[in-house]
Order: C-alpha cells, then sequence, then structure tokens
C-alpha cells in the first residue's frame, strides 16, 4: 500500500505548481504590490496584499486583495485538475498563496459583516487543509 493512498475514496490532493520567483522576491523584501504587478497570477503577493493592509486597518481594501488572490488561486487550482473540492494541502508551499488569500478573505468578510461570506470561507479553508486554518488562525 503506498503512504500517501486516498483511502477514504475522496479527490486526490492537489498540488499546484512551483512558482518560486514571487515567493523569492517577497522573501528578499520586494514589496508586495510590486511582485503583485509583475506577478499578477500570484495568489501569495495578492494574500502578503491583503495581510499589510488588514494590518494597517485598511480592511476594504484588504477584502479587495484577498478576493484578487483568492479568485487567481482557484484558477490556478482549476488548471491542476482540482474540481472544486478535496484537499490543497498547506504542507505544498506552492498551496500556501492560495490558502493565506482564501483565510484573508474570511478575516476581511468577517470585519466588514459579511458573516455568511466569512463562513462559507472559513469552512472551505477546513475543508480544504485543516493544517492552514489552525496555522492561519
Amino acid at each position: 500500500m503506498a503512504i500517501h493512498e486516498n483511502l477514504l475514496g475522496g479527490p486526490p490532493p492537489t498540488h499546484l505548481p512551483d512558482d518560486p520567483e514571487p515567493r523569492e522576491l517577497l522573501a528578499s523584501g520586494t514589496a508586495p504590490a510590486d511582485v503583485a504587478a509583475k506577478y499578477p497570477a500570484s495568489s501569495l503577493a495578492w494574500a502578503q496584499l491583503a495581510d499589510e493592509a488588514f494590518e494597517a486597518g485598511r480592511v476594504v481594501e484588504s477584502y479587495a486583495y484577498a478576493r484578487t488572490g483568492y479568485h487567481r488561486g482557484l484558477d490556478a487550482l482549476r488548471r491542476s485538475g482540482w474540481k472544486g473540492h478535496g484537499p490543497v494541502p498547506f504542507e505544498h508551499e506552492p498551496n500556501r498563496g492560495f490558502l493565506r488569500a482564501l483565510h484573508a478573505l474570511a478575516r476581511a468578510a468577517q470585519a466588514i459583516g459579511e458573516q455568511e461570506e466569512y463562513e462559507r470561507c472559513s469552512q472551505f479553508l477546513r475543508d480544504s487543509s485543516p493544517t492552514a486554518a489552525n496555522t492561519l488562525g
């Protein structure tokens, strides 16, 4: 039996392809807005923008950045074979941008009183990756 065999019969985990350039630029201190402008498909850059805006009290801006990162991530997931449900492991680093954007969207939705969206996004995060839900808060 393979170690990673899915015994529950659900869809296999989705692993986004690695896109190291945006991650490396962000890690080296490049401004997230510059990274998002150069790599607009990078959920990680949008998630970082959402986090910075939220921390500065700009929750509507955070919501907009998070929604962009979330949708760019959904596009990437679909291109990787995701069918709308199933695991998106936080342990696979390229998935973290999408998961961070999803978390940021839930957080910002709650802050602006969008309770239904907050609950939907929070559940989606837990269903996609319990590790991400626990790690990101």
